[in-house]
């Protein structure tokens, strides 16, 4: 019998400062899910990550998962009850979605990734941060 295939990990695991920033050096769009240690990632998005891996089959999109309360850089968003994802193009902050909306996290994810493939294009710039909310956390 045949061996399973190992599968590569959907999300890489940011557990520190050092690890943060290094990730921020990525080319193309970070998509991070912002969790607290005493909730975990929310695991409800990891088939839609998956589907839009699929999907658009780009070395420019990366998931992460990042523990707030290890990493200075995160701060802000400790003590949050909701789940916050994070978009970061070329090192800076391109959006924010606040709540588990599965299909505004793919708008978004397509956006930017659309938007981050125009720059690479033209080098030029990319939009300033935006927070996009689901309906029921306004």
């Amino acid at each position: 019998m045949a061996a399973k295939r190992k599968e590569a990990a959907l999300q890489m695991n940011i557990n520190s400062q050092e690890l943060w920033e290094e990730m921020l050096c990525l080319e193309g769009l970070l998509v991070v899910d912002a969790y607290q240690a005493w909730c975990g990632p929310c695991k409800t998005v990891v088939d839609l990550f998956r589907r839009i891996r699929n999907e658009v089959s780009s070395d420019l999109l990366h998931f992460a998962v990042a523990e707030v309360d290890s990493i200075d850089a995160l701060e802000k968003y400790r003590g949050k009850c909701e789940p916050i994802f994070l978009f970061y193009t070329r090192g800076e902050l391109a959006a924010v979605v606040r709540g588990a909306n599965a299909p505004l996290l793919q708008k978004t994810i397509l956006k930017q990734l659309a938007a981050g493939r125009k720059v690479l294009e033209h080098r030029g710039e990319h939009l300033a941060a935006h927070v996009v909310a689901a309906p029921e956390s306004i």
